[in-house]
């Protein structure tokens, strides 16, 4: 085997959460193109299709299934839906995420457990329903590299004001990524990544902010902001036999940043107006 070779998941299968656009539509497409099969979801239809369309332009085949991902039972049932329509499983990534910045005084207990619960608890929900699933699938020639991947954050590995739900349910996904790749050694592998600034539809209204990209760009070590398919490279390498002696690690693919990059301006915390 050639170490190219190693980056192939032939006849693979895989689920990619969030694969409406952005990471998960780089990530999708990135695995048809080495080779798997691919089942995708996200909300929005129409945007699912044209990703479809782009995983079926490379010879591969693909189920689309929207779904409001925030409901544990619709993307538990993504695990099944995948094994009927291809009869195997092998990687799962957890994409599907996020949570809007929020002072920490208006960060009520209800949009804590809320950013926790889509950013945690569906990776969970969908990777326990996977896991006999991609225990019971057929052996492909060369062995396959059964394989969960989380998306995470590098606000789950510093810290800035504003993110307070949004960090800790990204910090607690990589620790569960660490957890889960100890119960689950050695038959699946279970890593993770340290997402920094891509340029997706999240960010558009910075993009649009020549002093907001001026910050992203000058405080990041490579000067630029990132593409998706810096992550769907780093996806790959980890659901591939390129990556078959690492599993518990998240990969920092971020541009080197050890700091945040983005002031949001939220000012200090104060008394009350006594006028008020």
């Amino acid at each position: 085997m050639s170490i190219l070779d190693r980056f192939a998941v032939t006849d693979q299968v895989a689920i990619v959460t969030g694969a409406g656009r952005g990471l998960g539509a780089g990530t999708a497409i990135a695995l048809a193109e080495a080779g798997a099969d691919v089942l995708i979801s996200a909300r929005t239809q129409k945007q699912l299709d044209r990703v479809a369309d782009a995983v079926r332009a490379t010879g591969r085949r693909c189920l689309v299934v929207p779904a409001d991902l925030s409901d544990l039972d619709a993307v538990a049932g993504l695990a099944q839906a995948a094994y009927d329509e291809f009869g195997r499983l092998d990687t799962v990534v957890n994409n599907v995420g996020g949570t809007f910045p929020t002072e920490f005084l208006k960060t009520t207990n209800d949009f804590l457990n809320e950013a926790f619960s889509f950013n945690v608890t569906t990776a969970h929900a969908l990777s326990v329903a996977a896991v006999p699933l991609m225990l019971k699938s057929p052996a492909l020639d060369g062995g396959a590299q059964q394989s969960i991947v989380t998306i995470s954050s590098m606000m789950g590995r510093t810290a800035d004001r504003g993110f307070i739900a949004y960090g800790t349910a990204k910090a607690a996904l990589a620790h569960w990524t660490k957890m889960a790749a100890q119960d689950l050694a050695p038959s699946i592998r279970v890593n993770g990544i340290y997402v920094g600034s891509i340029m997706t539809s999240a960010l558009e209204y910075v993009a649009g902010q020549p002093e907001m990209m001026d910050q992203l760009e000058t405080k990041t070590p490579l000067g630029r902001v990132g593409e998706p398919e810096d992550i769907a490279a780093a996806v790959l390498y980890l659901a591939s036999k390129a990556g078959q002696y690492v599993t518990g690690k998240l990969l920092e693919v971020d541009g080197g940043i050890q700091q945040p990059t983005l002031d949001l301006g939220f000012p200090d915390i104060s008394a009350p107006d006594a006028t008020s």
